[in-house]
């Protein structure tokens, strides 16, 4: 069942078992384990994330699998490939001093060694950014969803409660982009398909509707409330003191929501990211990342940018379109598929 409030001003029913608590067909779990014919999580990454190692992987493969010894001619093509890669300026230099440091405690002296070691350092620089989200602190838990247009904030909130209602956790999504129609159609069908309630309005506050939504949630039992916002660019100062606005509205429903608030990033803006991050957490104080359609041209390293430049946890990453493409965020899984084709 599907319950959809035009007007975010009404009462909301009665709890409504059926709308509130039906889940979608459970998810795969973290591990892998694929239901009959479908391939496994590591499997997807992988793909997913298969042109990030043909653009990655695979030169670092060829770098390190032509021999040759350790010398700054070594280096230096290395540093191009991590920058061409979006690694970033200060996340590449960070990179290779730390490979400088293993060379010379180890004393290292052929290239083929620097396969292993690239990887550890790698895994290393992004290990503080693995942090699953944890929800069972709050009832209603509130996560307000921020990022630019075209990012992906809508349909990587219908992927979440998906995920979620996987867990047995119960959903209210908050249809707070109001500037744009096409938002809250999106938002309804997600909904729709995943069997929860959607609070909205046509035009009117964003603030509002999310207000009444968090009311409805606490109202109903609901574990969780995923709250969408409009898209904001970051230069768009007007636009982001609204997005403040927002935040202060929703901590007079608790003074401690929203409890997450998450920043959407598209992976294929590379560097621009980075500045996302640094612009959405100034305003707002983002508490955890989404990195969506890694599997397009994104080159996968602007993360390894990110972890240098504005460390904040990755709760989860996006490899595709079906809804089960958004997975929390392992930094073994996700290295080790970067560098699954290569090695020395």
């Amino acid at each position: 069942m599907f319950s959809f409030f035009k007007k975010s001003g009404e009462s909301p029913a009665a709890p409504e078992t059926a709308a509130t608590t039906a889940a979608a067909p459970a998810m795969q779990d973290q591990t892998g384990a694929a239901g009959a014919g479908k391939p496994s999580w590591g499997a997807r990454l992988k793909q997913g994330l298969s042109r990030t190692r043909e653009h990655l992987g695979k030169r670092l493969s060829g770098l390190f699998r032509r021999g040759g010894k350790i010398d700054a001619a070594l280096f230096d093509e290395l540093e191009s490939i991590l920058l061409s890669a979006d690694v970033g300026v200060d996340a590449t230099q960070s990179l290779l001093d730390q490979l400088q440091k293993r060379v010379a405690k180890d004393r290292l002296t052929e290239a083929y060694q620097l396969y292993s070691a690239l990887q550890e350092a790698l895994v290393s620089l992004l290990a503080p950014l693995e942090a699953p989200l944890v929800v069972e602190a709050h009832q209603p838990f509130v996560i307000m969803m921020a990022g630019v247009n075209g990012a992906g904030k809508t349909t990587t909130i219908g992927k979440l409660a998906k995920y979620y209602q996987s867990q047995g956790k119960t959903v209210l999504l908050a249809a707070g982009d109001t500037f744009r129609a096409a938002a809250r159609e999106q938002l309804a069908v997600w909904g729709e398909r995943n069997g929860v309630a959607v609070i909205a309005q046509e035009g009117g506050d964003s603030a509002a509707v999310i207000f009444d939504a968090i009311t409805a949630a606490r109202a109903r039992h609901i574990d969780i409330v995923l709250a969408d916002t409009a898209g904001r660019l970051p230069t768009q100062l007007h636009l982001m003191e609204e997005i403040r606005k927002v935040k202060r509205v929703i901590q007079k429903t608790d003074p401690q929501a929203p409890h997450e608030v998450l920043l959407v990033l598209d992976a294929n803006t590379g560097q621009n990211a980075v500045a996302q991050v640094r612009a959405f957490d100034d305003a707002l104080g983002v508490t955890g990342l989404v990195l969506t359609k890694l599997d397009g041209t994104a080159k996968g390293g602007v993360i390894a940018a990110i972890a240098q430049a504005r460390p904040r946890p990755v709760r989860f990453i996006g490899v595709g379109e079906s809804l089960d493409d958004l997975r929390p965020f392992v930094v073994t899984e996700f290295v080790e598929a970067l560098f699954e084709d290569g090695g020395a």
